[in-house]
């Protein structure tokens, strides 16, 4: 298994450095995409042509869903010219445009002219550059400096958080889909450029450290402990609460009592005293005294509260690394500071966005034009701060020391509210722009995610799931699995990537169901498909016995089939792809293009025939496949799959 490490510099691997491009059109780097050296053209073109604002042109210029929309469209109504109905404009216009090299004569569609590139020379440039850039191919590496037009000016900074699993409590379904999600985005903002910071801020403080302490103090197993961490405390957390529930009864029934008594007049200081001596001897107190120990510092209660901490850390690691993960910060709760905390407190005091209410410290949205978001507690009575309080400190913190032009929390819509409550509270403090640099990527629920044998607690049950599930349906052909090198490796990357694409297929805010068979099947557009379609492409060229070196070379000119034709056009789209994932920052968008770009190279296999061709058609459809396999890595490593690059079986 390959290591998060090696993966990750794989991605970084992918963003250009810089480009001399000077285009006069915003966002345009034909050195870097393709598409932008006809996008300019046709813009130049038809602006001279008729006479029409060039920069006008080239923005209104779209992408299109499916090849025989052409490979770009104009929306002749977004011109905006007035007196002409769009269906005649479209009609004009394509008269009006003059024989082109690179630009065949557009079609009028109804309101729209569709461009189609000349096949010959598009496929010069598009496999030519492939060839040459690969893995940098597509990145659009200008889009993450401050200045495109000077690099020494730096890069823009961005902070991803995500996983955020709480210590000792189960890696639920939430941090899954965050984990996945927030790897991606980390990922794509590296390949276009971005210094992205890849931060886990864990749930690693609160008086359930103290019920941990107490607990291990109990149930605890020094080898255990060292074996599985976060297996280990999480047995013990549930004993402990176990003992916490037992307690809870008579103390329960006792206030019951004595709300009863008190209604009636009689006495009740029995009753108060009983109460007294059980809560002062109960778990729950025992822990939040520890837990007063922790925040005041105490040596014994930090060390063992940071033992805790470093094992699970040193645990999560090596699952992450099964996901080609891996964190620049551990943050945490615990990692803020007080005095960010009160600083933040007084601001919001002193600049009236907070007020006392009964005993505890508030906002009240409605007060600031914020209806929608209610109210929302500061300080709790007791003087203790909640979730909330230690996120506004954290925004302080972060801006101070990483000053980030960008900050992404990965989180479940289930807080949504908390999120906008919390961007409001920092804008509302005076930091505007801090907030406005502040982006919640929320997300649906898997429904139905489960072992074979019961309920999921971590991370790594799922994975082991899934990766003998794979290993089953891998076995249902000896005589392919007998060729696998190392079957088992090979059944853990497909079933991480099986739970992966799964997750990414759909758009983030959709939840959806968890179905172990319908994953790990090569039928449809799944995760092993996607695995198949690299591991063949790999033996194509592996089989060809041509150097890949000697492929830049190739006649190109021979690629005449409409199948080759096609691909091509599928090739050039993905610098496009890249940059349109950025505005969307949905993983479907990657997914959906990549499975189109497979189903055409499944039908173009039997057409577009590598054995037995003569030598130089040989070569030169080599050179089509190997550019079709260089773009499936580079959006698989942008997904943070490992691409497998022996062939596996197809329709087990």
């Amino acid at each position: 298994m390959a290591s998060a490490t090696p993966l990750t510099a794989a991605v970084e691997s992918l963003s250009l450095q810089t480009s001399s491009d000077d285009s006069k059109f915003p966002n345009c780097y034909p050195s870097l995409n393709p598409v932008d050296i006809y996008r300019e053209h046709i813009a130049e073109t038809l602006g001279a042509a008729t006479g029409i604002d060039t920069e006008k042109i080239y923005s209104r210029l779209a992408w299109t869903n499916t090849l025989d929309k052409g490979d770009l469209a104009l929306p002749v109504a977004a011109l905006q010219i007035k007196g002409k109905k769009p269906q005649e404009l479209a009609v004009e216009l394509a008269e009006k445009f003059p024989e082109s090299d690179l630009v065949n004569p557009p079609v009028p569609d109804g309101p729209h002219l569709k461009f189609f590139f000349s096949a010959n020379k598009l496929t010069k440039t598009v496999v030519g550059r492939i060839l040459k850039e690969q893995a940098a191919y597509g990145t659009n590496g200008n889009q993450g400096l401050r200045d495109p037009k000077d690099p020494t000016k730096g890069r823009k900074k961005i902070i991803v958080e995500f996983s955020s699993p709480n210590i000792a409590k189960p890696f639920h379904a939430g941090h899954l889909r965050s984990t996945i999600i927030g790897g991606f985005l980390a990922n794509l903002y590296t390949v276009v450029g971005w210094d992205v910071t890849k931060m886990n801020y864990l749930g690693d403080w609160g008086k359930q450290y103290g019920l941990l302490a107490n607990g291990y103090k109990k149930f605890g197993d020094e080898e255990k402990l060292l074996q599985n961490p976060i297996s280990h405390l999480f047995d013990v957390y549930v004993k402990i609460n176990g003992i916490v529930s037992e307690q809870e009864g008579p103390i329960k029934e006792l206030k019951e009592q004595i709300k009863s008594k008190k209604e009636k007049g009689e006495d009740v200081t029995e009753q108060e005293q009983e109460l007294a001596k059980l809560a002062d001897v109960s778990e729950d107190e025992k822990a939040r005294r520890y837990f007063k120990n922790m925040e005041d510092g105490d040596p014994d209660a930090l060390a063992l509260w940071r033992r805790f901490r470093d094992l699970s850390i040193t645990k999560y690691r090596e699952t992450y690394a099964r996901l080609n993960i891996d964190f620049d910060v551990y943050s945490g709760e615990s990692q803020i500071k007080q005095e960010s905390m009160t600083t933040a407190n007084e601001q919001l005091e002193k600049s009236g966005v907070s007020e006392q209410s009964e005993g505890a410290v508030i906002v009240d949205f409605t007060k600031h034009g914020a209806k929608k978001l209610g109210k929302a507690i500061i300080v709790r009575k007791d003087g203790t701060p909640l979730y909330l309080t230690r996120d506004i400190g954290a925004i302080l913190e972060r801006e101070e020391e990483y000053h980030f032009d960008k900050m992404i929390y990965v989180v479940a819509s289930q807080q949504d509210l908390h999120l906008a409550q919390l961007f409001k509270i920092t804008e509302l403090m005076g930091y505007k722009d801090l907030a406005s640099r502040c982006q919640h990527i929320n997300f649906g629920m898997v429904r139905g995610m489960s072992t074979r044998k019961g309920t999921v607690k971590f991370l790594d049950d799922i994975l082991r799931d899934v990766a003998d599930k794979m290993h089953e349906v891998m076995k249902k052909n000896t005589e392919k699995y007998e060729q696998i090198e190392n079957p088992e490796e090979t059944a853990d990357i497909l079933g991480i990537t099986s739970v992966m694409v799964q997750d990414m297929s759909g758009k983030r805010i959709n939840g959806y169901d968890f179905n172990l068979d319908a994953m790990t099947s090569f039928e449809g557009d799944t995760g092993p498909y996607l695995q198949y379609a690299h591991a063949r492409l790999c033996s194509i060229v592996r089989k060809a016995q041509i150097p890949v070196e000697e492929l830049p070379a190739a006649n190109l000119d021979l690629l005449t089939e409409p199948h080759a034709t096609d691909l091509v056009r599928l090739l050039s789209q993905w610098p496009d792809v890249v940059m349109n994932t950025t505005k969307t920052l949905e993983p479907t968008t990657i997914i959906t293009y990549l499975f189109r770009m497979t189903h055409a190279l499944s039908s173009s296999y039997d057409v577009l025939k590598v054995v037995g061709s003569e030598p130089e058609v040989k070569k030169a459809r080599l050179a089509l496949y190997e550019s079709a396999r260089q773009v499936l890595h580079n959006g698989m490593r942008i997904l943070g799959l490992s691409p497998v690059n022996r062939e596996i079986r197809h329709k087990l």
